[in-house]
Formats: structure tokens, sequence, C-alpha cells
């Protein structure tokens, strides 16, 4: 018969004070945050994470059981407010008991111990008091993770030491007899409550992550302050009706925060995706296929399918038909649709609202997560200061069918919060905000629990760095043993690179060992999709008839013409100067012929400046001629904000789909057009880049030629006849073919040398020939980034070096990413280590490797002393208010006008690029640098930073010479 302790519940010990008229007291806390895990386990949790959590508790075949066990983790996560945490609040202090005040000894709050880690310390002895474990046992794998869970609910896993609880020394620093007493009381009054659950003899590490982000999640949400005020009123005289009344409220708090599942209303494929005609091959074949292969007895729950095909085939339409089978049978709900930037994120937020909105979901709420997602369009003004980082009000929507679709979409305040986004059904963003879930930070474990009960979709695979892989594959392996559906995209992959990452999610599933999965191979059909079952590994991929009907629906003969180029000043160089062969390449477009002018060409640099410069070329140039007729657009990085925005939606009207088609457009640019904007060119130029790069830009030429065939084009207009002539062509600048070929010292590390050598000789050995769309692809990807043991060239040394440097760099990145990822969810033990590092903050510790960032808002120094943010001075930089704020849409200005840049460009600089005394504090504007330029007769002037001039030009962007 289990011992209980048999002294009523010391209601003065308190839970909560902060913002409260009085304190709340902790039990009732307690309780509230085990309501909380239960109606979160029955409405929130997916039927995948109900799985793990049971399998790791050994209740598979009780659920009921483990639903329990949840609860008691979450009833049991401040016990350690127990100690001299309730000294630390004046009022709270003085409310104690007698009892407790006579008891607390003279070592008391001497020294602070977090209450989460004295919470931990204490908790083998609390269960023990309620006959919970094996007391006779120096480690019992139950108690230890009830204890690790309580320590960690505050986001960070630190280490249990039994051997430090058992000295009476560290002992007094909780309290005397009352105090131990009372914990034990407190803990009895849940476990009562709850049905006196038994622990588990088994409780595995992989599950124990996922109930201490549930147990964060349910703190979280009985510890508003709203809540807390009205059940503080109201409160309940016995325990049992509390917590009867807490599992009722769950309800409407659950609701509240957006957090209440919606399921789709699923239409069909034109409905759901607003287009016209009927799937396409590999949209065909995978719905098809894949339905196939989740029907087979022997499969198991989850799984990975990787898909390959040429920009523009639709695969993400593809994925998201994907996510709704994989979903059915997996027992996810919902997705995180990942990308590599902001760029990325924010037009693809937009076309998952309106896939959402059109099957009925406007319930729950789409989050965009990145860094600046507040300052999309889709979002407006709310609360800022120390608040959620996304904020959302009514207003913007009108008149803008993406948007309403947005608005529609917006989600609930809640979740708008810090960290809190990745919680919602759906949800799209940078990978960087999943790649922190596997990374040793504070709450990394609510970042997995976000994304296990998800189908996880990641787009462009191809696109990250050799750290980013790492990192990636660690993701993919805690996903795998979540049995969370994955989705993987790209439209040049490496087999190399898509076979790591499949094997890292098998290998995250337990169930295949590392010898049996270095004898497999996974490789990708190109175009075409491959699906690997989890459980037993088992391949299904697209069939031969269906890969050859999409490559023929997309096949497209591309014209690659390479042009031997130098990199000269403006205006010299002769015939071969880069600018001249850009002039000459683009003459068809800029000549009258007979009357009639027209045609669209993307023009891509590997540099901000190398576009400034190309574009000011071309200005000149037609106005020399007298083409001022000539639509020319610059687009980079190194616009404000809303500048940037508004150019790339100008782009996006005069070059997508419906664009206009009307006249003459050139664009030039940076790689800010490989991924994010779908367009169509007549005709693209682009500096060398590694060949992957290049076929991506490629993307965007005839883009939509098939499309156009079928549905007419915009305006009915036909492609101008020079490009009708040529068909789809890619002129390649390669400043390699020329004299010396070197690598021009203005690109820097933009790109590894070895892969411009590669690419440059692929292309040199290309003949007369076009390359041939979809079908050469692949062939052409393995022959520059795919892994090779020939690379070594002994016959030059410039070669041998540059591939030596590579291997090298790649060879560091990835011991740099093994080293910091947390590890294999098979090789976790005890849960500090996914803390080991003692990192806690997410500044501490980079998704990316590279150039630290900062934000740059570049203001003028008016004549008169005054700083504004236009060149004007209609507009002063704000200041904070007299109780120290600043107002939100002061902040947005602020930050819309901001510019991503190196840190290190502003590194010792001198105190005048730093912001504003009233700005240090702000969360958005304490991190910013400021580019002071003087306006001196009404001109701008440009302010020299550690040898460089800088100025922010209207038609440029941010110059830097």
């Amino acid at each position: 018969m289990m011992r209980r302790p048999g002294r009523a519940v010391d209601e003065s010990a308190w839970g909560k004070s902060r913002g409260l008229d009085r304190p709340y007291p902790l039990v009732r806390h307690l309780l509230d945050a085990a309501a909380m895990a239960l109606y979160l386990w029955d409405h929130y949790l997916s039927g995948n994470q109900r799985r793990s959590i049971a399998v790791g508790l050994g209740a598979e075949a009780d659920p009921a059981q483990a639903r329990v066990l949840v609860a008691l983790c979450a009833g049991l996560h401040d016990i350690g407010k127990l100690s001299g945490f309730q000294l630390c609040d004046a009022r709270g202090k003085e409310g104690l008991s007698r009892e407790f005040v006579r008891d607390q000894g003279e070592r008391l709050g001497t020294t602070r111990i977090g209450h989460a880690v004295a919470g931990m310390q204490a908790a083998p002895a609390v269960l023990a008091a309620l006959g919970l474990g094996d007391t006779g046992m120096a480690e019992d794998e139950g108690v230890d993770r009830v204890a690790e869970i309580i320590g960690g609910h505050h986001g960070v896993f630190s280490r249990l030491n039994r051997g430090m609880t058992d000295l009476a020394g560290y002992q007094e620093l909780f309290g005397g007899l009352k105090w131990a007493d009372q914990r034990a009381v407190h803990a009895a009054a849940v476990h009562d409550l709850l049905g006196v659950p038994p622990l588990p003899e088994r409780f595995e590490a992989s599950a124990a992550v996922l109930v201490t982000g549930l147990v964060i999640l349910a703190d979280w949400l009985v510890s508003q302050e709203s809540y807390l005020e009205r059940r503080q009123h109201a409160l309940r005289p016995s325990l049992q009706e509390h917590f009867e009344k807490s599992c009722r409220d769950a309800v409407e708090l659950v609701r509240e925060a957006g957090l209440v599942p919606v399921e789709l209303a699923r239409k069909d494929f034109a409905e759901a995706y607003d287009i016209k005609g009927e799937p396409n091959p590999l949209q065909r074949s995978v719905a098809r296929g894949l339905a196939e292969a989740l029907a087979v007895p022997e499969a198991g729950k989850a799984g990975i399918l990787v898909v390959t095909a040429a920009p523009g085939d639709g695969k993400s339409e593809t994925a998201l038909e994907a996510e709704r089978l994989l979903s059915q049978v997996c027992g996810t709900r919902g997705f995180a649709f990942l990308l590599p930037t902001m760029a990325t994120s924010d037009p693809m937020h937009a076309r998952v609202a309106g896939v959402l909105d059109r099957q009925g979901a406007a319930g729950a709420g789409l989050t965009l997560t990145h860094s600046m997602a507040w300052l999309n369009s889709a979002y407006s003004d709310g609360e800022l200061s120390g608040g959620p980082a996304v904020l959302v009000c009514d207003g913007e929507e009108e008149g803008d069918t993406a948007a309403r679709h947005q608005a529609a979409m917006r989600p609930r305040q809640w979740l708008r919060g810090g960290k809190r986004p990745l919680l919602a059904q759906w949800t799209v963003g940078t990978i960087d905000q999943a790649l922190m879930a596997v990374l040793p930070i504070r709450h990394n474990a609510l970042r997995l629990l976000a994304l296990s009960g998800k189908t996880c979709i990641v787009d462009e695979a191809h696109a990250y760095d050799p750290y980013m892989q790492v990192l990636l594959g660690r993701l993919l392996n805690w996903l795998g043993a979540y049995g969370v559906p994955v989705v993987l995209l790209s439209a040049t992959l490496p087999v190399s690179v898509s076979d790591r990452l499949v094997k890292e999610y098998l290998r995250g599933v337990g169930k295949h060992s590392v010898r049996e999965l270095k004898r497999r191979s996974f490789e990708v059909p190109y175009p075409g999709w491959l699906y690997v079952d989890a459980a037993t590994a088992r391949c299904e991929r697209i069939g031969e008839p269906d890969r050859q009907d999409q490559a023929a629906q997309r096949r497209m003969e591309l014209a690659v013409q390479v042009e031997s180029v130098v990199h000269t000043p403006l205006g010299k160089g002769g015939e071969r100067a880069r600018l001249a062969v850009i002039e000459c390449v683009l003459e068809p477009l800029l000549l009258e012929c007979g009357g009639e002018v027209g045609g669209y060409a993307l023009v891509v640099c590997n540099t901000v400046g190398e576009a400034q410069d190309t574009y000011t070329w071309l200005r000149d140039r037609c106005a020399a001629r007298g083409l001022g007729e000539v639509e020319l657009v610059l687009l980079h990085a190194r616009f404000p904000g809303d500048v940037r925005e508004g150019r790339t939606r100008l782009v996006s009207q005069g070059m997508g789909r419906p664009g206009r088609r009307l006249g003459r457009m050139v664009v030039v640019a940076t790689q800010v057009v490989e991924q994010s904007l779908d367009l169509d060119a007549d005709l693209v130029v682009s500096d060398l880049a590694p060949l992957a790069l290049l076929l991506q830009r490629a993307g965007r030429c005839w883009r939509h030629e098939v499309w156009w065939a079928q549905h007419g084009r915009p305006g009915g207009k036909p492609r101008p006849a020079w490009a009708a002539c040529t068909g789809p062509r890619l002129v390649v600048l390669d400043p390699l073919l020329a004299g010396g070929g070197q690598v021009p010292k203005h690109w820097g590390s933009v790109y590894a040398e070895h892969l411009l050598l590669e690419t440059s000789e692929v292309l040199a050995g290309l003949g007369p020939g076009p390359i041939n769309i979809p079908d050469d692809v692949q062939a052409l990807v393995e022959k520059v980034h795919g892994d090779r043991s020939d690379r070594f060239d002994w016959d030059s040394p410039r070669r041998e070096k540059a591939w030596v440097e590579f291997e090298g760099e790649n060879l560091a990145q990835r011991g740099m990413g093994e080293s910091i990822a947390v590890p294999r969810v098979g090789s976790v033990d005890e849960l500090h280590s996914l803390h080991s590092l003692g990192v806690e903050g997410e500044w501490q510790i980079a998704t990316r490797l590279g150039a630290d960032a900062v934000r740059l808002l570049c203001v003028y120094m008016q004549e008169d002393g005054s700083e504004t943010l236009d060149e004007e001075g209609n507009y002063a930089l704000p200041t904070p208010d007299s109780d120290g704020r600043i107002a939100v849409n002061d902040v947005r200005a602020v930050m819309r006008r901001t510019i991503p840049v190196r840190a290190d460009w502003f590194k010792d600089a001198e105190a005048t690029f730093n912001i504003p005394d009233g700005w240090s504090d702000h969360p958005m504007l304490g991190d910013l640098a400021l580019l002071r330029q003087p306006v001196r007769g009404g001109e701008v002037q440009a302010v020299e930073v550690k040898g460089k001039r800088m100025w922010l030009d209207a038609e440029l962007g941010l110059v830097r010479r």
C-alpha cells in the first residue's frame, strides 16, 4: 500500500504573483497545468505524437496510461517553487504561513537555486514519498526522467545529480521538514486527482523530450495573466472542484490560443490550387504511387518522400498533395513548409494561405515564421514591446485577393509570441526556425514538439551548405524517431546529398542499423520521386512511363551560349569587356524593328556591386540611344525592405505568368531571383556560377511556355521574333576563359573556385548542341556537385589547390555541424546532453555559417542637425514617449527601411554609427546599426566607413565603394 502524506495542502505557498492582485496558490497552478496537459493530449497532439510518447513509456497497449503520466509531469513541473523561490517576492513572502516561516532554517534562500533545478533535485524524494519508483535503486529510469522533465520545463535540461541531493547541507537549501512535507503533499494532491498513476519502468529520452515540450506549452497557456485573474477571483473551495473547473477552462484557453486543429474540406486539385487544368504527370504519379505505397500491409506509419523536378514543374503543389495522403496514414495534423530564405518564404506564405483558405481552414491560422515576418504585408501593427514578434490587425487586405486569403488565415494573437509560431497547425517559414530544434538552445524541446505533429516539407533541399546539411540531417533523424512524414523538394539535388538525408531519417527510426544503411543506395529519379517507408526502408519510385510523360511535358532545349569576358571598370576593356558583351547580347531586345519593340531579359550578377554597375551601364546606354521606353529594373538585397518589396512586386507583375507582356523589360538582379520569384524571361544572362545555380537561373527562361501554349499568352502577344528564332537561351559570362583565367577578386568567396572551375570545364565541353531539360540535368549536376573520386588533378596545381580548399572547407563545415548539433536521437541517454554546450540564447549559435549580419538603417542628417528617415527631412526619427515606449507604427516605419548587411562592415567603427539612446532597450531597434548621411545643399553625402564610401541611392540601393 502506498504511503501518502497525511497533512493538508498549505495554500500560502504561491505559484504566480507578477501582474496579479495577490499571489496565486502554487497547488492551484499545478492542477491547472495538469488539466491543460490532459486537454492538449486529447485535442492538440497528433496521433503520431501520442503514439511516440506511449511507445517511449512502454504503454503502447494502454495510451490512457501515457496520457495520465504526461499530466502528472505537468502537474509536478513547478514543485521546485517550494524552496527559496517563495522568498523572492515580497508579497508572496509576507503571505507564507507560520509553519513555512518557522522552518526556513539557516540556509533557505542563501544560495539561489532556480526552481526548475530545485524541482529536479527534489523530485526523487517527492516521488518516493508517493510510493513511486524503486527507492532501493540508485537510479530509476521513470523517476529520473520525470525529474529531468521538471528540470527542463523552462527550456534547458540540467544534469540530475542524485549524489548531491543526499547531502544534508544541500537539502538545507530547500528548507526543513515542513518544506519537504509540503512538496510531497502538493505532489500528492495532483497525483490523487489524476487517479494515482504508477510510474513507467521505461521512459525513453525521445518521448521525454516531447513530454517536456507539452509541459512547457501547458505551463505557458495557464500562466496567462488574464486567465489567472479570472481563476483567482472565483477559486473553488476544494481542489477537486478547482481541477474540474481547470479541465473545463482548458477548452476555451486552447481555442483562444489558436491551437484547436481544423479539418480541411479537401477540394479537387484545380479548385484547391486555383489553377486551370489537371495535375501534371508528376503530380498524378505521386498521388497514385504514394497511395499504393502507403497501403502496403507491412508499411509503417511514416516515411520520407523526395521529389526532384525542374523549376516550374509544380513541386509545391506536389508536396501539398503528398501531405494530404501522408497525414491521413501517419496521423499528423497540418504541415510546416520550410524554405531557404525570407524572400522565398513570403510568397510561399501567400500561396499556402490561398490553398488553405479555399479549403476552409480559416478557423485555425497560418503563421509566417522568420525573423522579420511581422514586416510582411500580410501582417500589421499590434503590441510589440515585450510581446509577440508577429503582429496582426485588420485593414490592409481589401482589394487584393492574395491579401484577403492571408487575412483570413492570420494566426491568433497568442501564436505570434516569441517561439510560438511553429506551434500553429500550419506554418511557412525559413528552414532556420526548424533547425533550431536540433541546436543546444533554450526551448529546443518545444520546437521539436511543434514540428513532430506535422508533415514537414523542405523546399530547395539543394540550397544548403555542408554545415546546414548536417543540421538538416540531424533534424530528419529526430523526425524519423517521431514518425513524422517528410517531403524534400529540389530541382538540382546531387544523389549523394539525397542519399545522406534519407539515411539520416531512417537511422532515427531506430529499426535500421548503420551497417545495413551503408549497403543501401537511395537514388531519386530525375524528374520524379522516391518514397522510403520508415519501418521497412522499402522504396517506391515514379514509374518510368510517368517519368517520361513528365519529362516530355516539360522538355525544353536550352541553348547555352558561353561568352569569354573580362571584368573591367565601366566603359573600358574593349569588346570582351563584360558590360560590352552584355549590351551586345541584349542588342536584339533593344533594337527598333519595324516600329515593334518587345522582349524580356533577366541579367543575374554575382555581387550587388556588379548588379549596380550593370544597371548603370545599361541605363546610360539606353538613354544615349533614345530608348527611354525600356523598363529597366534593378533588384538586389541591399534596398530598404519597403523598396525591395515594391521592386519585387513590379518584376513579378511584369515577368510573372499573368504578367503584362506589352513592352520590353530588362531585370538586373543578384541571386535573389534564383528561388524566390516565379518569372518567365525570353533570355537569361548570368555571370558564371556553380552549375546547379546556373540551372536554377535558367529555370526562369521560357518558364511558362507550356502553360501559355495551353491557356494563351498574356495579352495574346507572342514571344518576340528574336527570341522565337533562338529558343530558350542562357548566356553565361565566363571570366575563366579570358587570358589568365582567374576568378575576379571582387567576387571574394561568393562561390568556391573549385565549383567555378568545374562548371567552366563542363560548359566548355557541351559542344554546339543544347542542354535537354530535364533529361540532361541530373548528369550535369553530378559532374560538378556529386561525390567523385577523380577530382584530384595531379597535372594542374591550380585545380588541385582549389579542390583541396573546397574539400577542406566542406569537412570543416560538416565538423562544425556535428560538434554543434544535439546528438542523434539514439545517442541520448540523459536529457542534459541536449544542452551540453551550456548555450541558452538563439543568438549564441548560428543556423548558418558565414559573416554575421546586422540590419542597417540609413538616416539623413539635415543641415539644422535633425535626423530623419527621408532625404527631404519630413519624417524625424521616432523617440520614446514619457513611459519609454515607441509607437508600433513608428517601429514598423523604421524597420521597413532597414537593409541586411555584413556586421564586420561596422566592427570598431565610430560611435556615429550607433543607435539613438532611446532605442537601446527596444527588442527590434536595439540591434540596428545606423548610417548617418549628411545632407548638404539638398544633396546626400557619402559616409566613409572603414575605408569605404557608403550611401543610400534611391535608384541603386546601398552603394559601397
